[in-house]
C-alpha cells in the first residue's frame, strides 16, 4: 500500500511476524560471520623468548618497512565520503527541472537552491516569494516521511498570497536530497540540517518574523529543533500537521531489539511493512500523490522505522520542554499518526501560546483532504495574528 505516515508503517514493520523474519536473517547473519571470528595469533618462539629491556617496558612492534602500529585519529570530516547514491542525482535532476517548468508557466517567485550539511551532503531547497507585495513574514516547510517539498506547492502560493515566502528543504534520503530513497541512518541528522537551515534563511531575512511548519515526521523533526533554546530565540513560532509525536511498536520486545536489527540489515524492507491505511479522502489526490515520481512508495527501511521510534520516545518524555507559540491540527480518523500524542503535546507543553485544533473524521493527510483549503487558512489566520 502507499502511505506516507510513520505509526502505522512502522507498528507494521515490528509486527511479530516481521521480528519472527528478522531473527531468522539475524541467525543467518551470525552463521555467515563464523568463518571470521576470532583465532589466536601465532607467536613465533623466538619472540616470546626475546629478552625484556632494562626499563621493564616491551618493545614496541613494527610492521614490515618499519612503521609502527600507531593508531592516528582524525576528524570524521576529514574522511572521503563514499560514493554518493547513483539514483540521487536522478532525483535531484527532476526535483531541479520542476521548478523551472512552474517559473515558466508564470510562478516568477518559486526558485531552487542547494544546501551543504556539515557532513558534506547535499541538500535539496526551495523558494516561494510574494510577487507584487510585501514580505512580511517567512515559513520553513518541512515535509512528512517518504515525500519531498514539492508536494507543499500548493500550500507555499497560499502563504505568497497573504504576504508570507516560504522556503522548504528536502531532508536526507528524500526528494531531491543526497541518500538512498527512503532511507534515513539518523533523524537527528534533519533536526541539525533544520537548524543549519533556518539560520541561512533568517540571515537572507533580516527583521522579519520566521515561523515553521512541520507534517507527520518533519512535525516531530521541527518539534525536537523548537525544545533547542537556541531555536526557539530564532523563530516566532511553529505550525504542526498530523506529528508523529505518539509511535508505539506493536510489542515492547521491539524496542530491546530494534537497535540489533539497525545494526544487522539497515536498509533492509519488509514487503509486511505497508499497511492499508488511507491518509486522505480525496481519490483523485491520492492519485497525484502517488504517482510522483519523488514520493518514496516503497516498504519502510528497518533502520527509518527505528529512527522514528527513537524520535517519538525523545517526544514523550520531552513535550513539558516546548515553549515556543505553536498551533497542532490533526484528523481525528488518522490512523497513521495518533491524535492522542497532539493532544498530549497540547496538555503538556509548557508554552503559554498554543492551540489544538481536531477535524472530525479527517485522515492524516489534512492539506489533501477535501477540507484542505479551510485548514490552510486556519493556519495563516494563525501567522497573521502574530505578525
Amino acid at each position: 500500500m502507499l502511505t506516507s505516515g510513520a505509526s502505522g508503517r512502522v507498528t507494521a514493520l515490528f509486527s511479530l511476524r516481521v521480528l519472527r523474519g528478522l531473527v531468522l536473517l539475524l541467525r543467518a547473519a551470525a552463521l555467515l560471520l563464523l568463518p571470521f571470528r576470532w583465532r589466536p595469533r601465532f607467536v613465533p618462539a623466538a619472540e616470546r623468548s626475546a629478552p625484556t629491556p632494562a626499563d621493564g617496558r616491551p618493545e614496541s612492534s613494527s610492521r614490515k618497512g618499519g612503521h609502527s602500529g600507531m593508531v592516528v585519529r582524525v576528524p570524521a570530516a576529514m574522511v572521503p565520503r563514499r560514493q554518493r547514491e547513483p539514483e540521487a542525482a536522478g532525483r535531484r535532476a527532476l526535483a531541479m527541472r520542476l521548478v523551472v517548468e512552474a517559473r515558466k508557466e508564470g510562478q516568477r517567485g518559486r526558485d531552487f537552491s542547494m544546501f551543504t550539511t556539515t557532513r558534506g551532503d547535499t541538500l535539496f531547497t526551495q523558494s516561494w516569494t510574494p510577487v507584487n507585495r510585501e514580505t512580511r513574514g517567512v515559513v520553513v516547510l518541512l515535509h512528512g516521511l517518504n515525500e519531498h517539498s514539492g508536494r507543499y506547492d500548493h500550500f507555499a502560493k497560499k502563504l505568497n498570497e497573504n504576504g508570507f515566502k516560504a522556503y522548504a528543504m528536502d531532508w536526507i534520503g528524500h526528494g531531491g536530497s543526497d541518500g538512498l530513497h527512503g532511507y534515513v541512518h539518523s533523524l537527528d541528522y534533519a533536526v541539525s540540517d533544520l537548524k543549519a537551515f533556518l539560520e541561512k534563511v533568517l540571515a537572507e531575512n533580516s527583521g522579519i518574523p520566521c515561523f515553521c511548519y512541520g507534517h507527520s515526521t518533519g512535525a516531530a523533526i521541527a518539534l525536537k529543533a523548537a525544545c533547542d533554546p537556541k531555536v526557539e530565540g530564532w523563530i516566532k513560532g511553529i505550525l504542526l500537521t498530523s506529528p508523529a509525536v505518539h509511535v508505539q511498536p506493536s510489542h515492547p520486545i521491539v524496542m530491546v531489539l530494534a537497535p540489533v536489527f539497525c545494526l544487522v540489515a539497515p536498509k533492509y524492507q519488509f514487503s509486511a511493512a505497508n499497511g492499508v491505511s488511507p491518509v486522505s479522502r480525496d481519490p483523485e489526490a491520492l492519485r497525484s500523490k502517488y504517482s510522483d515520481p519523488l514520493v518514496f512508495t516503497g516498504s519502510i527501511r528497518v533502520r527509518t522505522g527505528c529512527e522514528i521510534l527513537r524520535l517519538s520516545t525523545y517526544l514523550l518524555q520531552s513535550l513539558y520542554k516546548v515553549n515556543i507559540p505553536f498551533m497542532v491540527l490533526h484528523g481525528t480518523s488518522d490512523t497513521l499518526t495518533d491524535p492522542g500524542g497532539s493532544q498530549r503535546l497540547f496538555d503538556l507543553a509548557s508554552s503559554t501560546d498554543k492551540s489544538i485544533k481536531l477535524y472530525d473524521g479527517l485522515l492524516h493527510d489534512l492539506l489533501i483532504e477535501p477540507e484542505g483549503d479551510k485548514i490552510m487558512q486556519d493556519m495563516i489566520d494563525w501567522l497573521s495574528f502574530r505578525v
